[in-house]
């Protein structure tokens, strides 16, 4: 699926992305490879994602692990590392890495919007959860409690009266490309080969020339194809190899067609 509405429409590719995720390196490369075709970007929260996908309102769409995949194909890309947002100056800082254990006697914030798979969340919980992962971020700073979350969002987050640790033994959160089943249109397969690192040469990945550019290359091939059947028409065919040129043999020398330059040499007469 495109976002043209008609011939006159150029056609565009709409891409959703959750929070924490960054694609401007792949909108690079897009608008390297297809200049004709405009990427558009969607900001969605992790729980409506999967909806927009499904409504058509994005081509594809840069989600986090585990979702709901009723009707969307998805491809993993990476996978998080998991942290602990915490005060600067708790004790947890002085670790370089903490286990869940850890925070065992901690209160841990668990958001409603919390993208991480939990079997059981680790600490102990608060009195309410906070309606967003950026709500959790403002408590953390009040010392309300501690917050686990992937890698980008506390950077997403970012405060500088707070810091983060990786956390060992949680779930981590895996982010992935998605798109509908019903919907894997040449344009998503062009996305698929970017995020995947194909190259411009791939057979999956290719590249489309732009209009104008297209058009370019058709005239081009056109006046090659006239230079072709001109040059067909007008040469002086060659000699074929071994044959003579100007009735002259080859291997008769310069004096002429008739033999040597000294003549034909024969057995001598007796006298």
């Amino acid at each position: 699926m495109t976002g043209s509405t008609g011939p006159e429409t150029s056609p565009s590719f709409r891409l959703a992305y959750v929070p924490g995720v960054t694609p401007a390196k792949w909108v690079r490369i897009w608008n390297e490879r297809l200049p004709g075709v405009p990427l558009v970007l969607l900001q969605v929260t992790a729980a409506e994602a999967g909806g927009v996908l499904r409504a058509r309102g994005a081509d594809a769409g840069l989600l986090r692990l585990p979702t709901d995949r009723t009707d969307l194909s998805a491809i993993p890309l990476y996978t998080e590392t998991t942290v602990v947002v915490v005060p600067r100056d708790h004790f947890l800082t002085a670790a370089d890495e903490v286990s869940a254990e850890d925070l065992a006697d901690e209160v841990v914030l668990h958001p409603l919007d919390d993208t991480l798979d939990w079997e059981r969340p680790p600490g102990r919980p608060a009195v309410a959860r906070p309606a967003t992962t950026a709500d959790a971020v403002e408590l953390v700073a009040a010392g309300v409690g501690l917050l686990v979350v992937p890698q980008s969002l506390a950077r997403l987050h970012h405060r500088r009266d707070l810091t983060y640790r990786p956390v060992t033994e949680t779930p981590q959160s895996r982010v992935a490309l998605s798109w509908r089943e019903d919907g894997t249109t040449d344009l998503v397969d062009d996305f698929i080969g970017i995020v995947r690192g194909r190259t411009v040469n791939s057979t999956r990945g290719r590249r489309r020339p732009a209009p104008a550019e297209a058009e370019t290359d058709a005239k081009a091939k056109a006046k090659k194809e006239a230079s072709g059947r001109s040059g067909r028409g007008g040469a002086r065919r060659k000699p074929a190899a071994g044959g003579s040129a100007g009735g002259r043999n080859p291997r008769s020398g310069s004096g002429g067609s008739g033999g040597s330059r000294g003549g034909r040499r024969g057995r001598p007469r007796r006298s």
